[in-house]
């Protein structure tokens, strides 16, 4: 399983320490034990029913990094050669199967301007008192976004359907952010049209962020935090030139600004609910005849916590923007997944069927 292998690989290389990473393909037994610690750490969080959600674990778990499938080969092995034919030396096989595993020349940054965006991407932890409630903020969101992008690889139909839909509402508050700043915008204009020219108003120093995102959805939701930093920009601009009342300014930042924790807020439900540890393993195989009784049950869970999965999600017609998801299936497997029932699990017939 993806995220057990992202557990697994951050115990092993805290347990293995900087100067042994180079050989932690030979600590498998100290691994184990880390992974399992590890794990027993985390187990009452990602398993409670309703969870604390300013535990700082959960930003532990959302950081950890995602660990490959394959395992280890040896040094001109044939994860190494891979499709390089024969004739071409170890040496020259090790660099060409290096292209193409790309990194930034330069750190990524994001520069905001004013409190309201910065607040909105950071967010808020609750406080012991109970007076300030938590609030999720981008940086959670691209975490939360984060690990069921990871899912995705299982299979897991779950995880590509709360994709689709979560962009879908970032995509539709981005759409919305873009033409109240346009109407900004236009006020402007016809000042200047006018003859009264003004530009809209930076902070001295603004603060410049760095993005570490792991996956494509932190960077479209730091795209969606600088736009509305260049939205609550503008109406502070034009609350300070006299076009707009401080009463009216600041209740235009504030509807956007409930919007976006609204967006932000939603994953973290189905987040918990995927990485529960019954329902970790779940991949569309679960779904079809001939799966076993474990297989039948994580499935039966998976619809009475998040409904049913549209049939074209999971047949793979409607897809993520961006998705692990790599299977290739044949008009076999495709059959089975355009008939099996996603209401109600059916019993194991004896049909065979292969792994999707």
């Amino acid at each position: 399983m993806v995220v057990k292998k992202v557990v697994q690989q951050e115990a092993s290389q805290k347990s293995a320490g900087r100067g042994a990473r180079a050989k932690a393909g030979s600590a498998g037994p100290a691994v184990d034990v880390a992974a399992a610690q590890e794990r027993d750490a985390l187990a009452d969080l990602m398993s409670a029913d309703n969870p604390d959600l300013a535990d700082p674990r959960w930003t532990k778990i959302a950081e950890l990094s995602a660990s490959q499938d394959e395992p280890r080969q040896p040094a001109g092995g044939p994860a190494l050669r891979q499709r390089i034919r024969s004739v071409v030396p170890d040496h020259q096989a090790r660099r060409i199967a290096g292209l193409g595993q790309l990194a930034n020349a330069e750190p990524d940054t994001m520069t905001l301007h004013t409190r309201d965006a910065f607040r909105t991407f950071a967010g808020r932890h609750a406080d012991s008192s109970g007076k300030k409630a938590f609030i999720s903020g981008g940086q959670r969101y691209a975490a939360t976004l984060k690990m069921i992008w990871y899912l995705s690889a299982n299979d897991n139909p779950y995880a590509d359907w709360i994709l689709i839909r979560t962009y879908e509402a970032l995509t539709a508050v981005r759409a919305h952010l873009t033409s109240v700043t346009q109407a900004s915008a236009e006020t402007i204009e016809v000042m200047k049209r006018k003859g009264l020219r003004f530009c809209v108003m930076s902070a001295p120093e603004p603060r410049v962020v760095s993005l570490r995102f792991r996956s494509p959805y932190g960077y479209a939701t730091a795209d969606l935090i600088v736009e509305f930093d260049y939205y609550a920009r503008m109406i502070k601009t034009l609350i300070h030139k006299d076009q707009l009342s401080d009463a009216e300014g600041r209740a235009a930042i504030f509807k956007l600004e409930q919007k976006m924790r609204a967006l932000f807020h939603t994953p973290i439900h189905w987040e918990r609910c995927l990485m529960r540890e019954d329902l970790l393993p779940l991949r569309r195989e679960d779904f079809l005849p001939g799966a076993d009784e474990a297989a039948r049950a994580r499935a039966c869970a998976a619809i009475a916590v998040l409904g049913e999965v549209p049939r074209t999600v999971f047949t793979g017609v409607e897809t993520p923007r961006h998705t692990l998801r790599r299977v290739r299936l044949t008009d076999e497997q495709l059959r089975l997944l355009s008939e099996v029932r996603l209401s109600a699990v059916q019993d194991p017939a004896s049909a065979d069927t292969e792994l999707l």
